[in-house]
């Protein structure tokens, strides 16, 4: 199943909790360098990650970034349990 856009920057940033470099995000997110870049320009933009300066860059998620990853996970444990609810579909 295709994952949105939400669900990958949740991922991201729960990868970026104790601090990441690109690689670490790019394999434990299952992305590639060339998705990744567009994410953590996003994530930062907007706050939701820092990246420190050294011999290696290092992402590291906010305070804010924690609060919407929250949300996000929240929204989608809400919607599973709509999911299973609905009544199964019957073939005809």
């Amino acid at each position: 199943m295709k994952r949105n856009r939400n669900e990958i920057i949740s991922e991201i940033l729960r990868i970026c909790i104790k601090g990441a470099r690109k690689t670490k995000v790019v394999y434990q997110a299952n992305l590639n360098f060339r998705t990744a870049d567009p994410y953590l320009q996003l994530l930062i933009k907007n706050d939701l990650i820092v990246s420190s300066q050294g011999p290696h860059v290092v992402y590291k998620t906010t305070e804010k970034g924690m609060n919407l990853m929250k949300a996000i996970d929240q929204v989608h444990s809400t919607l599973a349990e709509y999911q299973d609810s609905l009544p199964t579909p019957t073939s005809a």
